[in-house]
């Protein structure tokens, strides 16, 4: 099948950047699609030429309504880099499509600044939550950011100074590889530079002494956390989400996820991770939104409701955690949603609800725990060892 469909990935230099078999397709093309500054690099006097549909999601139809003609979509450096490509390459024959990449602003970026694309993060806040990138916050990590415009920096420097990482060097790179290219350099502390609205970000994290440690692991320190008091404590929070495997795009049912710390240290774990949260009280799921924003996942879906009918009509999870409303009703619902090699976590404090899990445990099988735990404590002039709720857990794989 020969593509109908051309997504070319254009810089600032326009056409004389193409590689000549690009510049021919793009001249060749009857219908041309992008944003203004991509109609303005681009030469062809002939072609129609379309802007972005407003809402984006009408691109596709748009673009099946096209089929049968020579399509050009102009996309920015890389079209496969969260860019345009991948979102059109998700809905269309990939036989019907061809690509042209150019150079990307993280590849730009990474040589202006001198650094290995290999030892660096790259992230988009492009149209997305800018609190996001919380959870790259890490001591000496180099981070390479496409942001959504000239107000991004100063919300990053922001998130930085308040964690402790005020010293971070901030670079803007704008226009990268065109005659109006401009370069702003500070420091996280004190960002009160004015920037071009379509940038990159470079930060070179740098931690003070007192800064908060915010590891992508799991088991972070409970203050870090807003809570009413119940949650799932930091080391048995822990051994949960190690238990629970979080990869990459993977989706968790937290129920009953009171103020969120399961599926946020679950979100945290893997890149792109996802999470819903179900909870009954308000209070709770307001904790929960504050603690994700807080903590680099704004993303977490939380659901008001009781389990198991609130579960009713969600997508199929990866991994499913019973922090609170267990019954048999509730483990059936979940168990039967959970997709194949799903990984299902639950945890009990009382001694009902413990054995609940071991019945369970006895009909479906799995790993039972317990897991105690004792901290360090004062006890008068001394120190003792003062013990949490021993918590009972019971895992299983879906096979």
């Amino acid at each position: 099948m020969t593509p109908w469909l051309h997504i070319v990935g254009i810089g600032e230099d326009g056409m004389d950047g193409l590689t000549p078999s690009t510049r021919a397709v793009v001249a060749a093309a009857e219908v041309i699609i992008g944003g203004e500054r991509h109609h303005a690099l681009s030469a062809n006097p002939t072609a129609d030429r379309l802007a972005w549909p407003s809402p984006f999601d009408a691109l596709i139809g748009q673009l099946k309504d096209l089929k049968g003609r020579r399509v050009v979509v102009l996309a920015t450096g890389d079209p496969l880099w969260y860019s345009v490509g991948a979102r059109i390459g998700r809905e269309l024959d990939p036989n019907e499509i061809s690509y042209h990449p150019q150079l990307s602003a993280f590849q730009l970026a990474a040589a202006r600044m001198g650094w290995s694309m290999a030892d660096v993060e790259t992230l988009t806040v492009h149209g997305r939550p800018v609190e996001q990138m919380i959870a790259f916050i890490q001591p000496d990590q180099r981070l390479l950011i496409l942001t959504t415009g000239s107000q991004t920096p100063a919300q990053i420097a922001a998130f930085l100074a308040e964690r402790g990482f005020g010293q971070s060097r901030l670079t803007v790179l704008a226009n990268m590889g065109g005659e109006d290219e401009v370069r702003i350099d500070g420091t996280a502390h004190g960002w009160n530079e004015t920037v071009p609205a379509f940038n990159t970000l470079a930060v070179e994290c740098v931690a003070a002494p007192d800064a908060a440690l915010l590891p992508r692991v799991p088991g972070l320190d409970d203050d870090l956390f807003q809570s009413d008091g119940t949650m799932t404590k930091r080391e048995v929070r822990a051994i949960t989400v190690s238990k629970l495997m979080p990869m990459r795009g993977a989706l968790l049912w937290d129920i009953g996820c009171g103020c969120g710390s399961v599926a946020i240290e679950w979100m945290r774990a893997a890149r792109y991770a996802r999470a819903i949260g179900f909870e009954p009280k308000a209070d709770r799921r307001t904790l929960a939104a504050a603690n994700a924003a807080a903590l680099g996942t704004p993303r977490l879906e939380l659901v008001a409701g009781t389990a198991p009918d609130c579960l009713e009509g969600h997508p199929a999870p990866d991994a499913v955690f019973i922090g609170g409303g267990l019954s048999d009703s509730v483990f059936e619902t979940a168990w039967s949603a959970l997709k194949p090699l799903g990984r299902l976590v639950s945890n009990a404090v009382t001694l009902e609800s413990e054995a609940q899990l071991i019945a369970l445990q006895k009909d479906h099988g799995g790993d039972l725990v317990k897991l105690q735990v004792n901290r360090a404590d004062d006890i008068g002039p001394y120190r003792g060892w003062r013990p949490l709720m021993p918590v009972t857990q019971w895992s299983l794989i879906k096979r």
